[in-house]
């Protein structure tokens, strides 16, 4: 055989090889920045990142993620627009923290009285899902997530009646500021990471929180004792969000994946936010402060003072051309379903 016919028979052999092996996928790697605001050490700062280590292994590398936790790449305030911007590709942050921004989701942070936080991560997926509100149309929402039920601690005084909070000056957030107004306290407006300072030194004289902040936050430590109304508690919505250009960008079988995971991901947050609701309350046991349930009519004192903040809300949302009353009415009807 001459070494030409040799070459030539090598060349077609490599060529068939090739027509017959798997195609090879020129998609390029797509890598997202995610910010969070949540300390590295709390175990939703550690969910969020876990969700970008499954989205890596689940899209077998042609996804992966950096993980920005502790407000290292954006500020609790600047999420979701750093989210739009590009700044962060996916950002992790609360409806409490954006007051007035997202008036038709940030309903679900009225006291409906959430048992748990995987009622309220139920329901506010279930809502958005129901309500399609045009207000996050700028991103992609992933999913959903709130914390247990928020309850009224102190620093000091024992409170077991509505007369007991009378000017207190109590520590909240988004809608538990009009919370603690209607039970007769003094809302001050502060996130969670100046809360343990401001209790410490007696700026403040008690916190709006779930009672897994006692241990996550430790704010455990600089309180003493704290008043569980179910009649009157309140979540706080967190919402997880993907840049649009930066979705659109991810392989369509990819974007499956991703939004399987999500499903995953908003029950694993719920489950996660009532087991250290269950941590929280030994911590905050352990240390001798005190726990206290209403008397029933005592209760019900409390449900009917925080009634009105429910329909003045739903009142403010008519004013911007929202129906006000069907976005409680779908929040209450969610409730019953998925209690």
């Amino acid at each position: 055989m001459k070494k030409n016919d040799f070459s030539r028979i090598l060349i077609l052999a490599s060529f068939a090889i090739f027509m017959v092996s798997p195609a090879v996928s020129t998609a390029e790697t797509v890598t997202l920045k995610y910010s969070n605001f949540f300390p590295p050490t709390h175990i939703q700062s550690k969910l969020a990142e876990s969700w970008g280590q499954e989205v890596e292994k689940r899209t077998e590398g042609r996804v992966k993620v950096e993980y920005y936790p502790g407000g290292s790449l954006l500020k609790l305030k600047q999420t979701y627009d750093g989210v739009v911007d590009g700044i962060a590709d996916v950002g992790l942050s609360g409806l409490a923290y954006t007051l007035g921004r997202f008036p038709e989701m940030t309903a679900m942070d009225l006291p409906f009285g959430f048992p748990s936080g995987v009622v309220a991560t139920k329901v506010a997926n279930d809502v958005y899902n129901k309500l399609q509100p045009k207000e996050f149309s700028d991103t992609k929402i992933m999913y959903f997530h709130g914390h247990g039920p928020g309850y009224i601690h102190t620093r000091e005084k024992t409170v077991t009646k509505l007369e007991d909070l009378k000017g207190l000056r109590i520590r909240s957030t988004g809608m538990s500021a009009d919370i603690v107004t209607a039970l007769g306290g003094t809302p001050v407006a502060m996130g969670m990471s100046d809360a343990y300072q401001s209790l410490q030194k007696g700026v403040v004289d008690g916190t709006a929180n779930p009672i897994e902040a006692n241990q996550g936050w430790k704010l455990g430590e600089v309180t003493k004792c704290v008043v569980r109304c179910n009649e009157v508690s309140y979540t706080t919505t967190f919402f997880v969000t993907m840049n649009k250009d930066k979705w659109a960008a991810i392989d369509g079988k990819d974007q499956q994946v991703i939004e399987q995971i999500n499903k995953e991901w908003a029950d694993k947050h719920g489950e996660a936010w009532d087991s250290s609701d269950r941590d929280g309350l030994a911590f905050f046991t352990e240390r001798g402060n005190t726990v206290i349930d209403l008397e029933p009519q005592e209760a019900e004192r409390w449900k009917q003072a925080v009634a009105p903040v429910i329909d003045k809300y739903a009142a403010e949302l008519k004013t911007k051309n929202i129906d006000g009353d069907a976005v409680v009415k779908t929040i209450r009807d969610s409730m019953k379903v998925n209690m």
